[in-house]
């Protein structure tokens, strides 16, 4: 009888000091460790990706995609975008459930919807129509066939913080003109914002919106 408990004694014992050691190890000095690694090497991207504006406040993280839309005013529902800057791709995975109705960071989701499905048919042909409506200006017309994918689609995760350097280039006539600036001004700094493959091989040419945006709004200034 004395002989077991001693045994067991001892075996709780050393599991009490392998918790201990397991803790401090994998609890305390990895983490430390690898937080430290990251901060040195990449502080960027440990930090979350953060934009900052020119008075180096915090904007949001180059990672997750945000809307830019006009206050709703008394009795609106609907968000309008503010079309006094560049918009990103659509969010119909995030808009069509009851908790996250905009890029809020609680869900992200695609629309899980096929290629045949009549409400995706709508939502694409209604997204393209705002599209040429909204982009098109006095002395530029935009055409269906000019619209591309990622304007009408929303991305697998719905958070998507990049659009392709064509909707970008579609969008640079109409925040010319809303914000009264050349268009070879607004198409340079798209230009400036276009980011090309990954290696050069990998993915394809993309533009951080809110990038641009940031950059858009130290040009003229606007709050």
């Amino acid at each position: 009888m004395n002989h077991s408990v001693g045994n067991t004694g001892r075996v709780l014992w050393a599991a009490l000091r392998a918790l201990l050691v397991l803790t401090v190890v994998c609890g305390g000095l990895y983490p430390l460790a690898v937080t430290g690694i990251a901060q040195a090497a990449f502080p960027g991207k440990a930090n979350g990706s953060e934009i900052k504006d020119a008075s180096g406040k915090v904007v949001g993280s180059a990672l997750i995609g945000q809307r830019y839309d006009l206050p709703l005013k008394g009795g609106e529902e609907t968000l309008t975008p503010d079309l006094r800057w560049f918009q990103p791709r659509p969010s119909n995975g995030l808009g069509t459930n009851s908790v996250n109705t905009r890029y809020a960071l609680i869900l992200s989701g695609a629309t899980n919807r096929s290629g045949d499905n009549a409400d995706l048919i709508r939502w694409v042909k209604d997204a393209k129509a705002a599209v040429v409506k909204d982009n098109s200006t006095a002395d530029y017309e935009v055409k269906p066939s000019d619209v591309p994918a990622d304007a009408v689609t929303s991305s697998g995760s719905g958070l998507d913080p990049h659009i392709s350097p064509a909707y970008a280039k579609l969008q640079a006539h109409r925040v010319a003109e809303r914000n009264g600036l050349d268009v070879a001004t607004v198409e340079k700094l798209v230009a400036d914002h276009t980011e090309g493959r990954v290696l050069g091989f990998v993915g394809e040419p993309r533009v951080n919106v809110l990038e641009l945006n940031v950059a858009l709004r130290n040009l003229t200034g606007r709050s």
